[in-house]
Order: C-alpha cells, then structure tokens, then sequence
C-alpha cells in the first residue's frame, strides 16, 4: 500500500493551500515550512528499581513572530520528532488564527507515563525540564498539558524551573507554563477550556451545516479530557450523545448516554468500558453509528481511507490535531460534510492557556464566569472571520481557517522584516 504523507508534510500542505488561496508572500512561505528550532535530548532517570533509563525528549519551536512559543508537552509510547513538529506548525497557525500573541510550538518525551510509578514519573518530568533549560521561560517559550500530562505535570515542571532561576527573579516565573493547578496559579476553566472551545465553534457552526442541536445526534471519539468536557458541553444544548469510543472499547446507545453519567463513570473505572447505560459494540460499529455531528478528540489520523466509507455525519468538529487525513477529508468534503478544523475547534484550551499567562503576569485571578465570557467572545470572532473569509475566497473552511492565520502572520514579517 501506498504511503501517505507524514504528519508533518501534511500539517505543510495544508497551510500551502491557504497559501496558494492568498497568494502568500514567497519568503513568509519558506519560513513557515520549517520549525525556527528544534531540541532534542536524552537525559537519564532514576528508576524504583535501582536503575537508570534514558528517555528521548522533544521541543520544537516553530515560530514566534506573533509573540513567545506556546504549546503541550505529551508523554506516550508514540511521541516522535514528526509528530511534534506537525503538532507545533498547526499550534502556530491556531494561534495566529485565536488572535492570541503567541507563536507556536509543542513537545513531549517518548514513555508510557501509565508504566512507571508516581515518583518515576516526577522524576521524568523535572530531568526533562531540566534537560530543556533556558529553552523554556514564560517569556520564550510557554508549555500546557498535552495527551499524558496534566495539571500536576505543568507544577512540577513550573517548580523545577522556578528553582533552576536566580532567588531575585524567581517569583516572575509563574507563567512558565499554563494548565497549572488553581493552588499553584492556573486559571479558572482551565481543565475544560478545549472541550468547552468545541462546543462554542460548532454552535456558530450548526446553521452552516442547517443542524439544529436541540434535536441533533453526537458521537464521540477519545474521552479523556476533550472528548468528555466536550460531551457535557454539547449535551447541555440538548444534542443526543449516541456513540462513544476511547482506548477501552466503544460503545452505543440509539437512545441516548447520559453525558454526565459517563462522566463520573470514566473518571471512577478509568475509561468508558462497562458502562451499563450503554451496549458495547466494534470500533466499525461506532464508525457506522449516523449522527449529524462527530467529534474525533482522540489522536492523529483517525480517520482514514479505510473507514471514511463508514462516516455518516453532517459535520466533523476535529478535537483532536489532525484527526482526518487529507484523503478522507476530501471525500467527506465531496460528500458535502462541513469540518470544523482543529486549528478552530480545539483552540479553547490555548486560548484559556493564554488567559492564565495573563493572570499570572499581573498576579491576578479571574473568576470563572470572565473566563467562559471571554473565551465565547474570542472562539466567536474567530468563527465568524473563518466564515468571512471561506465566502470571500470560495473555499472551504479549514483553508479559511489557515488564512486567517496565516495573513496575520504575513502582516508582521511584512512590518518587522527578517533580521539583520
């Protein structure tokens, strides 16, 4: 069988089409194509056992005309160079397109944090910290929470960094990473920001689609942090979740799960197998289930040639970074599917990133109700310029989506210029 394109070259390839739809300035092009920089280190950790294993790390930093690097750092089995460097061109163009003053960037380290003990894990996570030194700074490069990582995560790492400064400066690194706990200066709505960003884009979405959500079928794809805040926030505009699929199984009821009650049952068992509200069924089963919206909140590629025949959806809000290869999404694009690209859909939680930079800069906490009014005001502007922007340039909207980043970006290489 054919190869398709690595993430990378697709991440690429998408940004070349709004390129092309802009006619983007030549050298703005060729700068984008290639991260501004890459790290790479392998540093060692003391295991319980007594033992040292060396883990490969990962921050590659695409760019920062905008503003410092900004995104997540991923612990799993999988984390490779190329998929980093796609996650962190496609938080570039997410950020531009937010209207956020970041730049973007995106990191991880290669182990399966679910194989290692509490301590080790500590451990792995202050030796990579350490190991990326002066790579990071709140005002350099800014990490968040990625699939493995959570709130805790981002503490130990604010902590190493903290501790690794001069005592006089110390107290001006809160904001080295975001996604941090409410003690330790995170922000209000933190923790459900990206799934709450899903729900605000496909509201401004739905008409686009002439999908009324009061009445309208879900599914879901990935229930960990996206995927389930998700779920509740789309619940709670009266749409029917009737599919649902995670790393332990899928399942399906045609008359409905109960969001919150999946909730509260993922966050006890650890996944939605066992559900007893729900029938278990086969992963094609879930791909097969028709629904007028599906949100992929899981991992890249997920949907492919292989199962986009089964897709029967009036929409596709994209969670996850990069969940439709380009070949599926062109079918599904012939089909008439509406996408919400990730770059749009899944920007809540680096807008709520941005939120909590912000806080701590000024030493200041917001409550959670100007956080949510906030990240509806920014999520709805960016919608509506994606929107404009398809109907001006007779495109779809992901490369709408690209644009609108894409010539922000353009405008400060313009006005800056490339030094010296």
């Amino acid at each position: 069988m054919a190869q398709g394109p690595s993430l990378y070259e697709t991440a690429v390839l998408q940004f070349e089409r709004a390129a092309d739809a802009t006619n983007l300035t030549p050298y703005v092009r060729e700068i984008l194509r290639h991260p501004k920089n890459e790290v790479l280190v392998n540093f060692p950790v003391l295991l319980d056992n007594g033992s040292y294993k060396v883990f490969p790390g990962y921050r590659i930093q695409h760019n920062n005309v905008l503003g410092p690097f900004k995104g997540g750092i991923r612990y799993h089995p999988s984390v490779n160079i190329d998929e980093v460097r796609a996650l962190a061109a496609w938080m570039t163009f997410k950020c531009a397109l937010a209207g956020l003053p970041f730049g973007g960037a995106k990191g991880g380290v290669a182990v399966d944090p679910k194989a290692f003990s509490p301590g080790e894990v500590t451990r792995i996570t202050r030796r990579f910290t350490s190991a990326l030194g002066a790579n990071i700074g709140p005002e350099h490069d800014i990490p968040a929470p990625d699939v493995g990582t959570n709130a805790h995560t981002m503490v130990l790492m604010m902590d190493t960094y903290m501790n690794s400064q001069a005592t006089s400066t110390r107290q001006a690194s809160w904001g080295v990473v975001t996604g941090k706990s409410l003690t330790c200066g995170g922000s209000e709505g933190r923790e459900k920001a990206t799934g709450q960003g899903v729900q605000i884009t496909l509201e401004s979405f739905a008409k686009e689609a002439k999908v009324e959500l009061d009445k309208a079928t879900f599914s879901i794809q990935g229930f960990g942090n996206v995927g389930s805040f998700g779920a509740v926030a789309i619940a709670e505009m009266g749409a029917k979740l009737t599919a649902v699929q995670d790393h332990t199984g899928s399942i399906k009821n045609e008359k409905g799960i109960d969001a919150k009650a999946l909730f509260e049952y993922f966050r006890k068992a650890g996944g939605i197998k066992g559900y007893p509200e729900a029938g278990a069924c086969s992963s094609e089963d879930f791909w097969k289930t028709k629904v007028d919206v599906l949100v992929p909140a899981a991992f890249e590629n997920q949907i492919t040639e292989q199962n986009v025949g089964w897709i029967d959806a009036k929409i596709i809000a994209e969670g996850a970074n990069g969940p439709v290869t380009m070949a599926a999404e062109k079918k599904l694009l012939e089909r008439g599917t509406i996408f919400i690209p990730d770059i749009l859909c899944n920007a809540g939680g680096v807008t709520v990133s941005y939120f909590e930079w912000i806080q701590n800069k000024r030493s200041e906490h917001w409550d959670l109700d100007e956080v949510d009014a906030r990240l509806k005001k920014q999520l709805t502007r960016a919608c509506a310029n994606v929107k404009k922007e398809a109907k001006r340039l007779k495109c779809d909207f992901r490369t709408a989506a690209y644009a609108v980043g894409l010539q922000r970006i353009e405008a400060a290489y313009l006005e800056r210029g490339i030094f010296p």
